[in-house]
């Protein structure tokens, strides 16, 4: 759990730079994993390393997160965010490859929206504890989205343990001290505390709507994913949303929170694994 993580590679998208790596052989069948918020790619190390066997695995911070660009004026919006996936796409050459992409929090959206929006071709696409259908936002995301100018302002030891506090209650066991810092890490630099509310602030909770009422056109095999003690989104959500989602398959993962990726990452991996690599005209 607290291996050492690395992003090696910079992409410089259209909304700053994007710190990336990939693991596994070249050629391999691809899977693309997002973060949502308030994350990085470092939640997804040990899924990332435990599917670099069969699968060539890319990871990415988006811009604004972990140790991608924070900057003033930044727009890290979820539509930007799915514009730079779709760049990411062509600079890795994945256009003509068709990977499987597993999408966390609003990394669902992020990848719907690519989808759906910019035409960016799946193999197959897993959901996990998603942000996609209206209303989502837990009571501190709400609330720190109501008051962002006040909030932002906070002294910087109120404000880590502020961050600290809200992270650690996506998990369900709890995170190691470690993964906790290192997840909360990034937000408590002069930069990172200025991005923390930036992302809340630009990313409302009316921004989701407008793709709701097109999950019927999915085509894709697709697997919801949830943590059954999720308690930032409760697993109401998963059930409503692999209803929306035609032939979706839906697979809860007992014991674990929001950070599914932390709280059960053996079980994920080993879902995972099977989902992306089964025969395409087989079951999802």
């Amino acid at each position: 759990m607290t291996q050492q993580w690395r992003l090696d590679r910079t992409y410089r998208s259209t909304a700053g730079a994007v710190r990336w790596t990939t693991f596994g052989e070249d050629g391999a069948p691809p899977l693309v994993l997002l973060h949502g918020t308030p994350f990085s790619s470092y939640i997804w190390r040990d899924v990332a390393r435990a599917l670099a066997g069969r699968f060539q695995v890319y990871v990415w911070d988006m811009p604004g997160y972990g140790d991608s660009e924070m900057a003033t004026g930044q727009d890290v919006s979820l539509a930007k965010q799915a514009e730079v996936l779709t760049e990411l796409f062509a600079h890795w050459g994945l256009d003509a490859r068709e990977p499987t992409v597993a999408a966390h929090d609003f990394g669902g959206y992020v990848a719907l929206r690519a989808h759906l929006v910019h035409g960016l071709r799946y193999r197959r696409l897993a959901l996990l504890d998603a942000v996609v259908l209206t209303g989502w936002g837990s009571p501190t995301y709400r609330l720190l989205g109501s008051h962002p100018d006040v909030f932002g302002r906070l002294p910087a030891g109120l404000h880590r343990a502020l961050v600290t506090e809200y992270i650690g209650s996506g998990s369900h066991p709890g995170l190691h001290p470690a993964a906790l810092e290192r997840i909360v890490a990034p937000w408590c630099t002069e930069e990172g505390q200025a991005a923390f509310y930036r992302q809340i602030e630009q990313n409302g909770l009316d921004l989701t709507d407008d793709l709701e009422g097109r999950l019927g056109e999915l085509t894709v095999p697709t697997l919801v994913g949830w943590g059954a003690e999720d308690t930032w989104l409760p697993v109401a959500w998963a059930h409503k949303l692999a209803a929306a989602v035609p032939g979706a398959r839906l697979r809860l993962f007992e014991g674990a929170g929001h950070l599914v990726q932390e709280d059960a990452p053996a079980e994920l991996a080993a879902v995972l694994a099977a989902f992306a690599g089964a025969d395409a005209s087989g079951p999802a």
